[in-house]
């Protein structure tokens, strides 16, 4: 039998001192070509694939008819609520008059719009972690694209960590978000499938 001088044990450090910044900053330089977020602490790094930028595009050109180039972004770091969210989203239009926080970056309380394409090794991330963070940090908009299914999911009415209002419908249908802050529609039937 042996015996262990518990006074003489060291207790592993169980904190987590890790912080978004430390954490991007582990992952410089990025690959070209490549996407890095951090959802809920796990690092997602995964290459832009030409369907994925063409769909990016054609819904930023779309928003160009509401939001001035400046409101709208592309792969673009920004912080959300939760433990350790940093998200660089497909796409988002940021309200009039948004301002940054205090280290330069878009704040989350900006945002009224957010389009995520779907990427099949991350897929998850958009249908669920990143999904109820947006609901939880109050995005007004939150619109899947799936390029696999020829699909797309509106989601709106935030609340708590999710939305009350999901509408699925096929590539070819418009996005009909006059409704809504972004105030237009979508037309989504040249959307490429992968």
């Amino acid at each position: 039998m042996t015996v262990v001088d518990t006074d003489r044990i060291e207790m592993a450090d169980i904190s987590d001192e890790r912080t978004l910044d430390m954490m991007f900053e582990w992952l410089e330089p990025t690959p070209e070509g490549f996407k890095v977020e951090i959802v809920e602490g796990n690092i997602y790094m995964s290459p832009q694939r030409r369907t994925h930028w063409r769909i990016i595009l054609d819904i930023i050109e779309q928003l160009r008819e509401r939001y001035p180039r400046e409101s709208l972004l592309s792969d673009v770091r920004i912080d959300f609520p939760g433990l350790l969210n940093g998200f660089a989203c497909d796409v988002v239009a940021l309200a009039e008059g948004a301002t940054e926080d205090a280290n330069g970056r878009c704040r989350y309380q900006d945002i009224e719009f957010v389009a995520e394409v779907i990427s099949k090794n991350t897929a998850a991330n958009d249908y669920g972690a990143k999904k109820a963070t947006y609901a939880t940090a109050g995005v007004p908009v939150y619109v899947i694209v799936d390029p696999y299914t020829g699909t797309w999911h509106l989601h709106t009415l935030p609340k708590d960590d999710e939305y009350r209002s999901v509408l699925s419908l096929d590539f070819g249908t418009p996005i009909d978000l006059t409704a809504t802050l972004v105030g237009l529609t979508l037309e989504t039937g040249e959307f490429p499938r992968d």
